[in-house]
């Protein structure tokens, strides 16, 4: 009889053990959450460093707007160049036409 007031006594002792471990469980569970929230808010990055990001991403757009206008401008420069070339071999060509039509008529007199 001892045997089995020992077994209800240790299963009641159990069960009051049980309940009061959730508990103490539940609420390890509840700060392990409300912690890991913290650190995900905390390591997030800060205004100053958000600032500093948005100042080197702006520079570096008008860094490649630079980069593109100058790239232009040097195309621009050697089509005005290419241009200018084949202006004057046209000039040159005329005017060697032209010393070639007065030599003919100089020599057909």
């Amino acid at each position: 009889m001892t045997e089995t007031c020992h077994l209800i006594l240790n299963s009641h002792t159990f069960a009051t053990l049980f309940k009061k471990h959730k508990n103490i469980m539940k609420r390890l569970f509840q700060l392990l959450v409300i912690a890991a929230m913290a650190s995900f808010i905390a390591c997030g990055p800060s205004a100053e460093q958000k600032a500093e990001k948005a100042k080197q991403d702006s520079i570096r757009k008008a860094d490649s707007i630079a980069a593109l206008m100058a790239d232009s401008i040097r195309k621009t420069d050697s089509i005005n160049a290419l241009g200018s070339d084949s202006l004057r071999k046209a000039d040159s060509v005329k005017k060697a036409d032209s010393i070639a039509a007065t030599t003919k008529k100089g020599k057909k007199k």
